[in-house]
């Protein structure tokens, strides 16, 4: 009989914690794994939009202290791209140009022309602060002013075209992680609410014996931290791992990850989980808290 009262108590106030770490591992693996989609499109839209060069071409009658002043000139501007990890900008000489031209079509246009039509011209990186139509235009018409310059070219077309995806895409991301949010949120709600309901004999029985509410609630609001914090850290090692797996079999995601993005991440699902987990238990024990006998059942 002993046993048996014992085993029914046991039931009675049973708490499943594994349950409750895998479903808020799981929930948290499933947006960090989305985070790093965000993270990764926004690195690619970044490359895409740093490799926007816009040609200046020079004069053929320049002389090289006149290429140099220019170059010079073009280095100190506001709206060259500043990375020191490469060059941003590039001297291409009329015969460099003519040679990868040559190389590109296998037509040596020299031959039947008689001369090298191409000109010197510098590839300039711009920075993509200066990517609007409006502030192409007015570069393109600052350096044209210049002597030494014959013509600047870009493909405007190109420009407005990267400009309209990226944003397209960053809005479409940006819902689709709020709902997946909402959705994760939802779910570890559940789950310790779930969790709890087993539990709503063992506080209603601390209620009567005089206990505060703080009291009753501060082991269970406790407990689901500890346990939100260790459903955080797996997720995040699962993460983690799953990122490093990826980027030893596809060496070009390594261009798209931004480890200081990743490591806030990590974070932020660990606090995401501590945080939701502690809300939603302080909630279900309010609740069990305010029923009456009758509405415990």
């Amino acid at each position: 009989m002993a046993t048996e009262y014992k085993a029914t108590a046991k039931k009675l106030g049973s708490y499943p914690v594994i349950s409750v770490v895998i479903s808020i591992t799981l929930a948290l693996f499933v947006i960090g794994l989305f985070g790093v989609l965000v993270i990764y499109s926004q690195e690619l839209g970044r490359l895409v939009r740093e490799n926007v060069r816009i040609q200046v071409y020079l004069k053929s009658t320049l002389q090289k202290e006149d290429i140099d002043a220019i170059e010079k000139q073009l280095a100190k501007s506001d709206f060259i791209l500043k990375d020191s990890t490469r060059k941003t900008l590039v001297f291409v000489s009329r015969d460099e140009a003519a040679k990868q031209f040559i190389q590109d079509t296998g037509e040596d246009f020299q031959k039947f022309l008689g001369e090298n039509p191409l000109k010197d011209a510098f590839l300039v990186t711009v920075d993509p602060a200066f990517h609007e139509k409006k502030k192409l235009q007015e570069i393109k018409a600052r350096l044209e002013k210049d002597k030494g310059i014959f013509q600047v070219y870009y493909v405007e077309s190109l420009v407005e075209s990267i400009n309209k995806n990226v944003a397209k895409i960053g809005l479409v991301l940006l819902g689709i992680a709020g709902m997946l949010l909402v959705v994760v949120v939802l779910l570890i709600n559940n789950t310790l609410r779930l969790a709890l309901f087993s539990q709503r004999f063992l506080i209603r029985s601390m209620q009567l014996v005089g206990a505060t509410r703080a009291f009753i609630q501060g082991p269970f609001i406790l407990r689901s931290i500890l346990l939100g914090f260790i459903s955080g850290v797996v997720a995040s090692g699962m993460l983690w791992l799953l990122l490093r797996y990826g980027k030893s079999r596809v060496e070009d995601l390594s261009m798209l990850e931004n480890e200081k993005r990743i490591l806030m991440l990590l974070a932020s699902l660990l606090a995401l989980g501590i945080f939701v987990a502690a809300i939603s238990t302080w909630r279900a024990v309010h609740k069990y808290l305010k029923l009456s006998l009758d509405e415990l059942y």
